[in-house]
Parts: C-alpha cells; sequence; structure tokens
C-alpha cells in the first residue's frame, strides 16, 4: 500500500467540498480553522485519540452545516451561516479541563503521587456525564477526546447530558483494594473541591477498570462531604450497586445497546443487499474481542438470537468453536479460574481471529486495534464497534472502500448512556420505576379478567372461569423496573438507528454510518445553541 497516495485520495472528498468557502473566509473561521492539517494528522499511520476524533468531526461538519441550515431560523442565510459556524467552533474543544495530583499512603508506608484528569466537553445540556477509568496510559488529550465522544452519544440518543470523562493514571491491578478506595475517595474530594462533580454539575459513572465498587465509594464520599446538603447526593454517580440506588438491569444494558444496535442494521434488507448479507441475526458467525462486561453480554443476547459466537479473543488466550461458544458457560469458567484459558468447550488458538472470516467483528478492548498495517487482513462484513475509536480514520475509509460496514461506537454505545440516564432520574424522583403502580396495575387487570368473566356467564347463561396466559400473568402487575429499562433501551435505539439510516440514504452517504451519527448529533447541539443563545455574548 502506498500510504500517501492513499491519505491523499481519502482527505479530498473532506477538504474539498467547502474548500472554497473555508479558503474566502466567509462566514468567520468558526470550526474550520487548521482543517486540511487536521486531516492530514487524522490520517496519518498512528493518530491519537484527540486527533482520530477531531478528523470525525471535522467530516461531518459540512453535513451538520447543511441540516442546520434547515433547521435554525434565524434571519438570513448569512447570519444563519455565521451561528452554525461560529458554535461548531464552540463546540470542538472541551469546555473545562483539570488536572489533580496528590499523595497517598502505600500499605508499606510509601508516599505516592496520583495523578487524575476530569474533562467537561459541553453544557449545552448539563449536567455533563461521563466514566471515570484507572488505566496508566491515560492522558488529558485523550481524556478530552473521550468526553467529546460522550457528548456525541448522548446528543445522537436524546439524552439530555453534556459529555465528559475522567481519569486516574494507574494500573489498578497493582494496588490493594484498601488503596484503590483511598485513591477513589480523595479524587472524589478533590473533583468537589473544584466544582467537577454533583447531580446537577457532574455525574460519573464505571469505565475501564472500575465498576460498582469504585461508584459505591464516590457515592458515599460525596454524600458526606460536599454533597452533605444535598437530597439528590447519590446522582452525582450512576453505575452503583442497587442498594446504593443503582438500577436493575445496567449490568446488561451495554452488552444489549451493543445487540439491539446491530440487529436493527442486519434487518436492514437495503443495508444488508449492499455488503451481501442475508438479513437477520440468525446463524450469524461472531468474532469478539474482549471478554469483559461488554463483551460477554453482547455474545449471550447474540447467542440467544440464534447467532453463533465461533470465536473469543482476550488478552492472554484466543478460543474457537465452529459450532459456538455456550457465553453463559465460558462465564462461570472465568468466575471459577480467573481466566478463558483451558475452557473445555472450546479450543484454544494461535491464530489471529480478529482477520479470520466472520459476518461480525465485535472489538470491545482497546482502541486502535485496526489500524493501516492490519486493515487488509479484515475478512468481516460487519465491524461492531464495542470499544471507543477501535480504528484509526484511515483504516475506516479503507474499509468503506472495501464496502464493509462499520457501526460506530457513537450509536453502539447508546446502551450504556441509556441506563445511566434512567439511574440518574431514579436518584433524582427517589423512588423505584413501577413501585407506584404494581398493586394497583395488578388489580385493575383482576378486575378486568372478572369484568369479563361475568359478561360471559350472563350472555351464555352459564359457568365460565378465565385463565390468564403466562405472558399477561407476568405482566398483570405493568412494568418492573428491568422492564423499563429495557424497554426504553429498545425504544430509544430503534429510533435513533432510523433517523441514522435515513440520513445516510436521504444524504448518499453508502455505508458511511459514522459520518451520519456525528451530522446528526452535531446538529441536535447547534440547535440547542441556536435556541438557547449565548449567556452575556
Amino acid at each position: 500500500m502506498i500510504l500517501g497516495a492513499s491519505l491523499s485520495s481519502l482527505a479530498r472528498p473532506l477538504t474539498c467540498r467547502f474548500l472554497n468557502t473555508v479558503a474566502s473566509g466567509e462566514f468567520g473561521v468558526g470550526w474550520t480553522k487548521n482543517l486540511e492539517n487536521e486531516t492530514k494528522i487524522g490520517l496519518s499511520p498512528d493518530p491519537s485519540l484527540k486527533e482520530i476524533v477531531n478528523y470525525y468531526y471535522n467530516k461531518a461538519a459540512p453535513l451538520c452545516e447543511e441540516m442546520s441550515i434547515r433547521q435554525v431560523r434565524l434571519g438570513s442565510y448569512e447570519r444563519k451561516m455565521q451561528l452554525i459556524r461560529g458554535t461548531l467552533g464552540v463546540v470542538k474543544p472541551c469546555n473545562d479541563n483539570i488536572a489533580i495530583s496528590f499523595g497517598i499512603r502505600r500499605e508499606d508506608g510509601r508516599i505516592e503521587t496520583v495523578t487524575g484528569y476530569r474533562s467537561q466537553h459541553s453544557h449545552h445540556r448539563t449536567p455533563c456525564k461521563g466514566g471515570i477509568r484507572f488505566n496508566e496510559n491515560i492522558n488529558q488529550p485523550t481524556i478530552q477526546a473521550l468526553a467529546k465522544v460522550n457528548s456525541f452519544t448522548c446528543s445522537l440518543v436524546d439524552v439530555p447530558f453534556g459529555g465528559a470523562k475522567g481519569g486516574i493514571r494507574i494500573d489498578p491491578s497493582e494496588y490493594s483494594t484498601r488503596e484503590l478506595e483511598k485513591i477513589t475517595r480523595r479524587f472524589t474530594v478533590e473533583l468537589g473541591k473544584k466544582g467537577f462533580i454533583g447531580p446537577g454539575v457532574d455525574v460519573m459513572g464505571p469505565d475501564l477498570g472500575t465498576g460498582e465498587q469504585e461508584m459505591n465509594w464516590i457515592a458515599d464520599t460525596y454524600r458526606n462531604t460536599l454533597g452533605s446538603q444535598d437530597l439528590n447526593s447519590y446522582a452525582c454517580v450512576t453505575g452503583k450497586s442497587r442498594l446504593m440506588g443503582g438500577i436493575h438491569g445496567r449490568e446488561s444494558s451495554a452488552g444489549k445497546g451493543l445487540f439491539l444496535v446491530t440487529s436493527e442494521f442486519l434487518d436492514n434488507a437495503d443495508i444488508m443487499k449492499k455488503i451481501q448479507l442475508i438479513p437477520g441475526v440468525y446463524r450469524k458467525n461472531v468474532i469478539v474481542q474482549g471478554f469483559g462486561n461488554l463483551g460477554m453480554h453482547a455474545c449471550r443476547y447474540f447467542t440467544r438470537a440464534g447467532a453463533r459466537v465461533i470465536g473469543i479473543v482476550e488478552k492472554d488466550c484466543s478460543l474457537v468453536n465452529p459450532e459456538g461458544i455456550d457465553p453463559k458457560a465460558l462465564e462461570d469458567w472465568v468466575i471459577e479460574t480467573g481466566s478463558v484459558r483451558g475452557f473445555p468447550g472450546a479450543q484454544e488458538t494461535d491464530k489471529e481471529l480478529l482477520f479470520e472470516p466472520c459476518d461480525l467483528l465485535v472489538p470491545c478492548a482497546v482502541e486502535k486495534v485496526i489500524n493501516c498495517d492490519n486493515v487488509n487482513k479484515i475478512q468481516a462484513k460487519i465491524v461492531v464497534e464495542g470499544a471507543n475509536c477501535t480504528m484509526t480514520p484511515l483504516a475506516y475509509e479503507m474499509l468503506l472502500k472495501r464496502n464493509i460496514l462499520v457501526i460506530p461506537d457513537l450509536l453502539v454505545n447508546s446502551g450504556s448512556v441509556c441506563s445511566s440516564y434512567f439511574e440518574w432520574l431514579k436518584n433524582m424522583k427517589h423512588v423505584s420505576f413501577g413501585r407506584l403502580t404494581f398493586k394497583y396495575m395488578r388489580e385493575s387487570n383482576e378486575h378486568l379478567l372478572n369484568s369479563v368473566q361475568t359478561s360471559i356467564e350472563s350472555l351464555f347463561n352459564t359457568d365460565c372461569h378465565i385463565t390468564p396466559s403466562d405472558e399477561f400473568t407476568a405482566r398483570m402487575s405493568g412494568a418492573s423496573e428491568k422492564d423499563f429499562v429495557n424497554s426504553g433501551l429498545s425504544y430509544t435505539v430503534e429510533g435513533t438507528v432510523n433517523s441514522v439510516l435515513e440520513t445516510v440514504k436521504k444524504e448518499g452517504l453508502g455505508l458511511d454510518v459514522r459520518q451520519a451519527c456525528y451530522s446528526l448529533a452535531m446538529a441536535k447541539i447547534v440547535k440547542t445553541y441556536a435556541t438557547a443563545g449565548y449567556t452575556f455574548t
């Protein structure tokens, strides 16, 4: 592959569409500053996460302008363009960033300096929302890029949050549980002192290297310090245990969201015709990279729908079974042994499963796993981005040229965003979903059955007993909390995917679903700013 030739040919459609307007300086600078340079950097062999997100942002901005022109009602075309282009310039960087360093005493007596970050990308909606990760390789630009992705994901699925992201630069495996608790609680206090946490300000959640326990520590620390007088203090973080105000169904929501989004695409006959794949989930062959919470639940939902998970890639071992791996059995094995290695329901292999033939490739582990060095080895029909930024822009553009569908992280991550929103609502309302209506709904349905039974007996002058079906009996008391989460998630995913596919078709984007997602999300943010205006300007 001649990299220079590929780069220039891929960059041309982006830079030429509005090149004349950009060069003339018409309607102000806005998002177009450094456009060509950022495009070249984004298409380089190994761009940073920040450069990757900026590339996709710049690529989507011209289409976002066209969409926003039709939505914004503000005088002349020139005034609209000034507002839209200026707003896109405002949305491009993160609004607020903070880096915090503090010392902790290790259990052996050593004093160690720990550094953490938090970025709030956009305040067009509040509070800001985003996870906190424990990882030794994070830095401020990476956190900023992920905060921006969170903003666009929330906007795309109509969840009224701005985007944020945080992280602490440690390897959690090198610390004891007590040390991790000290680090988490101290970081929470420092964020509170700087105004970077609160139910109406900035709401954290689990991410890479963190989980339910860390979220419980954050909630408890905030409640006993800055939020001691705040009735809604537990809403400062989501992903908590149910005892601490968490929501039922949250653990599987990310995997279910991935499955629902993918199945919507698989059921679309037009998209399947483009990639020459039979519609439907049934009998599709799936390879998943990463068997953590997301990958494990995604495997379970695909298997239940009739797909076959033929390969699983983990950091210490890869498993293959052409007849399908049982995800529940593998989960039990991992709980028992701590690793997928030695699982009797599949064979260990030295093959690079990411490059084996399959219908669906689902990378759920690390960023930039698909790049210009290996993109030509991909043999999947569809790549589903379970993790953020799993491929470089150059690799993405090359996959599009090979007619491979990529379902982007912006859309795939809708499950965790929706469940976080539902948990936040529960904490703000201080009542579980359905609790106030369970008894009323059951009695109402019992009265309905009795009324029908009485009418039949009166009409035919005979005894009659109506027995509800198992399905109706299960629903007589109304929706449980888990039902609310699953129903809300399914409704959100269906509507969002439909709007994305409609944009793809209307704008003639082919298989470039990512551009449609970014454009829609950015246009909604622009419309919010156009409607609310700018404070003190």
